[in-house]
């Protein structure tokens, strides 16, 4: 059964280590690569949405998916949750343009985590992943007080989130042209093992 939350993909970060003027276009083995998590998004919630910049390039959405600008400033991925959660006037499940690694069931697994928390957030390898998360819209408050430079954790943790865990696979956000290589061959099903994918995420600076 579709979950009542809006899913949401969060793009609007800059490239700049990636080279280029955004992330979700990008290909990843023949795909862009905000289609992976939309795909996840997709089979998960009714409603799905991209929050970007106004000046975000985007590739060609899939049938049914939104986009919906966020405010130009700051650039700081509360932002995103913020407007999100103002436009979606729903709980939102949120995960990052360049996770294609994400999958339905580590989404619907966050979801169903949050219970009646102000939010749940993904936790892979240790690490906390607000933008691998669940938001209810009583987080409003909290994430608006947030300063623009307020760091992400530390201020998803002002919500005494749910936590639950998740593959380390799931939480690899792509951030390099090599990063893009490595993704393509794991992707590809040449690798696959849970030691392979923190290598990855080592290499490519997420996490």
């Amino acid at each position: 059964m579709p979950t009542r939350a809006t899913g949401i993909v969060l793009a609007g970060g800059l490239a700049r280590r990636m080279g280029g003027p955004s992330k979700p276009g990008v290909v990843v083995r023949g795909r862009t690569m905000v289609e992976w998590p939309l795909d996840a998004l997709g089979a998960v919630c009714n409603r799905v949405a991209v929050v970007c910049k106004a000046d975000t390039p985007l590739p060609a959405l899939p049938g049914g998916v939104e986009r919906w600008d966020e405010p130009a400033e700051p650039r700081h991925p509360l932002t995103g949750i913020v407007h999100a959660l103002e436009r979606a006037d729903s709980p939102v499940l949120v995960c990052a343009a360049d996770m294609p690694f994400v999958t339905a069931e580590t989404l619907r697994a966050v979801e169903a985590g949050r219970g009646e928390a102000l939010a749940c957030v993904g936790r892979a390898g240790g690490h906390l992943q607000p933008l691998l998360a669940a938001y209810a819209p009583g987080a409003l408050e909290v994430l608006r007080g947030a300063g623009e430079d307020a760091p992400l954790t530390g201020t998803v943790r002002l919500l005494s989130p749910a936590v639950v865990e998740v593959p380390e696979r799931d939480a690899i956000s792509i951030d390099t042209p090599e990063g893009v290589r490595r993704a393509e061959r794991l992707l590809g099903g040449g690798v696959s093992s849970s030691g392979s994918a923190r290598a990855l995420r080592r290499r490519t600076g997420s996490g």
